[in-house]
């Protein structure tokens, strides 16, 4: 059974439609590879609300707390995770990773951006600073992409993107409320895509 880690850094919005959508791989496959479970959450904040969330009893929780050592957290996130999970997913997780990490998990580590990348991403561009560049660039559309991390910020082969279309009064706040209404299934969708292509991978071990 694939072992997925879902790292957040707020809310954990997005930890509930990933915990369904392996519970279905569970439900609907008796051959272990094509299963997947959500084997811990990991926040970089003592203060993110989705430590604290129902779906936090459920699940394992873990903290590595970036204000301590930013430069290490790449590291300190490998050592807790190399025994734990297959396969990670940054799901609202602002912290970029480097190092080690991206080799060890290399094609295994997901990302999901709130616009369509290539357009508004790269450094700084996360949460409502996205929204707002947006709107001021007068797009018709936006949306949501998932995709494969690599050294490059938000420059990994793209996955799977869902677009929701701008009005004339539309404004970031308005936006971003759109978007994340497709974050939940758009995430889980490419998950259990990209859970399902690694299924020889997991048979073989990868650890």
């Amino acid at each position: 059974m694939l072992r997925v880690a879902v790292c957040i850094s707020g809310k954990g919005s997005l930890v509930p439609p990933l915990l369904e959508a392996a519970r279905q791989t569970q439900k609907a496959s008796e051959t272990p590879e094509t299963q997947m479970e959500i084997s811990c959450v990991v926040a970089d904040r003592p203060y993110a609300p989705g430590l604290k969330s129902n779906w936090a009893e459920k699940v394992p929780t873990f903290l590595i707390d970036r204000s301590r050592n930013l430069e290490s957290i790449s590291d300190r996130l490998l050592d807790l995770l190399r025994p734990r999970a297959d396969m990670i997913v940054l799901a609202g997780f602002l912290s970029i990773l480097d190092g080690s990490i991206l080799k060890a998990y290399e094609g295994r580590i997901l990302n999901i951006h709130p616009a369509l990348l290539p357009k508004f991403g790269g450094k700084g561009m996360y949460g409502m600073h996205v929204h707002r560049a947006v709107v001021a660039a007068q797009e018709q559309e936006s949306g949501c992409t998932v995709h494969w991390v690599t050294r490059g910020i938000d420059s990994g082969p793209i996955i799977l993107q869902r677009k929701v279309s701008l009005s004339p009064d539309e404004t970031p706040a308005s936006l971003q409320h759109k978007v994340r209404q497709i974050e939940g299934p758009a995430l889980a969708a490419a998950l259990t895509k990209a859970a399902a292509s690694l299924g020889e991978f997991m048979e073989g071990g990868c650890s």
